[in-house]
């Protein structure tokens, strides 16, 4: 439970919460950014922040400072979020932050929305156990471009160096386990999207000159066949050739982290897997993977149409490791679809690329923000070497040099970037805690 004095900063920041969630803004297609913006810099001003905005290629990108003293904290959060669709799943409106049964639903409310209005209310309640000053260096960067790949921040985050400089980076999400034990996450996959298109003609045919003329769907699924094997494995040259490989530190983390995966494939009924126990752990943390995201063309309505189409299309996403390069996996997939015979198969890249990136855990750093998860939750941190997911970590240790550390109120439900998006009262609670333990250890105990 969250300690009694933090009741009223809690209550403030779901006041925060309602306020964003009711800013549709949808990055992809560039709703409401600029006023959410100006929002999140109100907020941050009248906390005492000094705020710089500078213009992004979508959506502005924020800066701000607060504080003094020896210890700086890099914050990272994002104010954009995915659109609402399909729009009839939702129980409630995806606008208005709705409260059911101890869960807070409404678009943003988990990402990333929730995420920092519970921080922000953290540092509200130190400055007020501290005499209204804030007794470390803060410094905060809110972008609104992270929905759709984040394409203005590495070059940002290498111009602002200097001025993004820390001893370490909170990073925008994190998650509760159904025990209730908090789930720290020290890295992210990089990602890599493209679509695989084909064309055989002009128009669609007659689906009788089959016999004589190729079918691009058929195409498709022979390259997307040629690139897994059925456990999951990807079968494209040279692909794991620079995948560097997981520490002790890292195979000790993975380890200790329980289960097998049985919470995720009870909430979404998931009915067939690649794999369960240890291995299920090594995937998600330490290895890389393709996903089909989708699949079209030709007569997709009810009942039958005898037409061979014109053309078809798939979409994909690898999802890679520290050393791996989206570039240089772009050539070896380019490669090995030529070798295939599969030279009129086009590859077409999708959004912005993320490079993988992982922290050291015996990082002083890290090492605070699991001390800290502790203290505020009660229990030890699960501690996950990487997140399954990805996002712009890649520059801010690359470009800075600092671990991040990914902690937050997410939960297993929470049904992110779908529908009924949701948080738990309770893990915003948690999470104001947690921010007020991690900022007063490292205002203690400056690196």
């Amino acid at each position: 439970m969250a300690q009694p004095d933090l009741t009223a900063h809690i209550e403030r920041g779901l006041s925060d919460l309602r306020d964003l969630v009711a800013l549709e803004s949808v990055s992809a297609q560039g709703r409401m950014l600029p006023e959410t913006a100006a929002f999140v810099t109100r907020l941050l001003v009248a906390e005492g922040f000094t705020v710089r905005s500078y213009p992004g290629q979508v959506a502005p990108v924020l800066v701000a400072e607060a504080g003094e003293g020896s210890a700086t904290l890099l914050i990272y959060n994002h104010y954009d979020v995915q659109p609402e669709d399909p729009l009839e799943l939702w129980q409630s409106p995806p606008f208005v932050l709705t409260e059911r049964e101890g869960r807070l639903y409404g678009r943003g409310a988990s990402d990333d929305k929730g995420e920092l209005a519970s921080r922000l209310a953290a540092i509200r309640a130190v400055r007020e156990r501290n005499g209204g000053t804030l007794p470390l260096r803060v410094r905060w960067l809110i972008e609104g471009e992270e929905e759709v790949g984040s394409p203005s921040l590495e070059r940002f985050v290498e111009e602002h160096a200097e001025e993004l400089r820390a001893d370490g980076c909170w990073w925008e999400f994190g998650s509760i386990d159904p025990e209730g034990r908090p789930v720290l996450y020290l890295g992210l996959k990089g990602v890599m999207c493209v679509e695989l298109r084909c064309r055989v003609a002009a128009s669609d045919l007659h689906s009788s000159l089959g016999a004589v003329v190729d079918n691009p769907l058929y195409r498709l699924a022979r390259a997307v066949a040629s690139l897994r094997d059925d456990a999951g494995g990807l079968t494209i040259p040279g692909f794991y050739d620079d995948v560097r490989p997981p520490s002790e530190a890292d195979l000790a983390a993975v380890a200790q982290l329980p289960g097998d995966g049985q919470p995720l494939r009870d909430t979404y009924g998931v009915t067939r897997t690649l794999a369960t126990s240890r291995a299920y752990h090594e995937r998600l943390n330490l290895q890389p993977v393709l996903n089909v995201n989708g699949w079209g063309g030709g007569y997709e309505g009810e009942g039958s149409k005898t037409v061979l189409p014109a053309h078809g299309f798939v979409k994909l996403d690898f999802r890679l490791v520290p050393d791996q390069d989206p570039a240089r996996v772009l050539e070896l997939l380019r490669a090995h679809l030529d070798a295939q015979g599969l030279t009129d198969v086009e590859v077409v890249e999708l959004e912005a690329h993320q490079k993988p990136a992982r922290a050291d855990a015996a990082h002083p750093f890290v090492q605070a923000c699991m001390a800290a998860a502790a203290a505020a939750h009660g229990a030890e941190p699960i501690v996950n070497p990487s997140s399954g997911g990805s996002g712009p970590m890649y520059p801010f240790q690359a470009c800075l040099g600092v671990p991040c550390v990914a902690a937050g109120i997410s939960n297993i439900g929470g049904r992110v970037h779908a529908p009924n998006e949701n948080i738990l009262r309770e893990h915003f609670a948690r999470g104001v805690a947690f921010g007020v333990a991690l900022l007063e250890r490292l205002a203690a105990n400056p690196a």
